[in-house]
């Protein structure tokens, strides 16, 4: 009986020593899990989180169900939410609130489920004629410890006027930008970038030294509706040096791009076709598209995409959502 015992006991040992180990080990090496945060609609479900373990092969998370709904705006919509995470582990989160609002949204948390009170962030008070504030993204520069936000509007005989569709008439974007440090104060709203297209969906990649900006041509006459890019030293001045679409032959926008291994991958929203598309580079010259090697969640609509430790992504899994 004694022996038996004893056997049992360094069973159990062996099995908590080895137990131990692996943890440690995967401490030290910890993979990464990519997170996506997307809406679904028109917005009015709110923040819906998908994620991958490839790149590729993204799945919903909580079975498709929002974990946060919008509560500002005029039409309290939650679409194009930007996500990034600052250097003390904490995520903050802006959103386009409504079609013609001269605000944002704006909401922090440290889980991805559990959130601060949601404000409005008047970015284009300044700015009365101003009809919207389009798809702002977040940026959280290292260097400085300083968030830039950068959004689209249109102010009305702001900029030389271009050819529109008729379902555009009236529309001229722009990218406009603030920065803080805290969310409470901001810089005053400056104009951000003018290329001389109507130009939303901004979005900035770090990679090494340079700055990349990620925008959409919104020209509608004609149509180009296309994914293109600026390269820059420098976080805040970039010039009007615009390269050649990276995408193809249909409609694209909402960029969201990521560095994953040697290349970097930029996401899409294919919004005629109604599914997400990507194309990927190692040298920011040369462009492959691999749109027809992802798959997103049904109805994923224009988010960004962000990385997470694996520790981190197994606790908001074990996470309950209403």
């Amino acid at each position: 009986m004694k022996y038996q015992f004893c056997k049992l006991s360094l069973q159990v040992l062996f099995c908590f020593l080895t137990l131990a180990s692996f943890a440690q080990n995967r401490s030290r090496g910890e993979k990464q899990v990519y997170l996506m945060s997307y809406f679904t609609g028109n917005g009015e479900s709110g923040l819906h989180l998908a994620f991958s373990y490839d790149g590729y092969y993204w799945d919903a998370l909580f079975d498709g169900k929002p974990v946060l709904k919008p509560a500002v705006g005029k039409d309290k919509l939650m679409r194009d939410p930007s996500i990034v995470q600052d250097e003390k582990g904490v995520f903050h989160m802006v959103w386009t609130t409504g079609w013609w609002d001269r605000g944002i949204g704006y909401a922090a948390s440290k889980d991805l489920i559990r959130w601060t009170a949601q404000k409005n962030i008047p970015v284009m008070k300044k700015y009365p004629k101003a009809k919207n504030s389009w798809a702002p993204e977040l940026f959280f520069d290292q260097k400085d410890k300083t968030f830039y936000i950068i959004w689209a509007s249109t102010i009305p005989g702001a900029f030389e006027e271009l050819p529109t569709s008729e379902s555009e008439k009236g529309l001229n974007h722009r990218q406009f930008y603030t920065y803080t440090k805290d969310f409470d104060t901001f810089k005053e709203t400056q104009l951000f970038l003018d290329p001389g297209f109507s130009v939303i969906d901004g979005m900035i990649l770090k990679r090494d030294s340079d700055y990349y900006l990620f925008i959409k041509n919104e020209n509608s006459a004609p149509a180009e509706k296309n994914i293109r890019y600026i390269k820059s030293k420098n976080v805040d001045l970039f010039s009007e040096e615009v390269s050649a679409p990276i995408t193809g032959d249909y409609w694209a926008e909402g960029p969201s791009a990521i560095t994953k291994g040697d290349y970097v991958y930029v996401y899409f929203d294919k919004y005629i076709e109604g599914k997400y598309g990507a194309v990927r580079s190692k040298d920011m010259k040369i462009w492959e598209d691999v749109s027809d090697k992802v798959v997103f969640p049904k109805g994923t609509r224009h988010g960004t995409i962000f990385a997470v430790s694996e520790s981190f992504f197994e606790n908001l899994i074990s996470q309950k959502i209403n």
